[in-house]
């Protein structure tokens, strides 16, 4: 049996994140998701809590067909002991998928099997350019899966990303 866990930051969940999952899955018997830096919210780069981004990735995955542990990871900003803290927080596992190159370097070392997955339309889908589209007031809802749509919907995300994303008008940087 072949446990995997696949780390991300998931702010928001979307289709490339999805298609990764599922591929990813095919190789597995149980798939661990880790969300990373768990503690981060209401910033313009994580505008999602841990919680909401665990609604989002259960709702997306409700028909895969295998065991699925969703389980929140906090940084703790020392990446020598960051592994074990991984390991402490999830169920074992026997490899790690992550597109994180610093994740990768530090399983590899901690001698855990590690890979990159294949992204998928990394032009259109990132977390980063569909948090610019709902900035921008432009169709976003194509690139996450339908359940997200409504996760994001119901937690009002879009008003909370355009007001995180607002200037104070503070030019001293104070």
């Amino acid at each position: 049996m072949i446990r995997a866990l696949y780390i991300g930051r998931f702010q928001p969940y979307h289709n490339g994140h999805h298609y990764v999952i599922n591929h990813i899955a095919k190789e597995v018997d149980e798939l661990i998701i880790g969300i990373g830096s768990a503690q981060m919210s209401h910033e313009p780069a994580d505008p999602f809590t841990a919680g909401e981004r665990v609604l989002m990735i259960t709702c997306a995955l409700q028909e895969m067909n295998k065991p699925l542990y969703v389980i929140p990871l906090e940084d703790i900003n020392r990446n020598a002991l960051w592994v074990s803290h991984v390991r402490a927080m999830t169920p074992p596992f026997h490899r790690i998928y992550s597109g994180n190159p610093l994740v990768i370097r530090l399983f590899h070392e901690a001698e855990t099997e590690a890979f990159t997955p294949a992204m998928y339309e990394r032009a259109t889908l990132s977390g980063t350019k569909i948090r610019g589209r709902i900035l921008r007031d432009e169709p976003w809802e194509k690139f996450v899966p339908s359940s997200v749509v409504r996760v994001i919907q119901e937690i009002d995300g879009i008003s909370r990303i355009k007001a995180l994303n607002q200037d104070d008008g503070d030019s001293s940087g104070e």
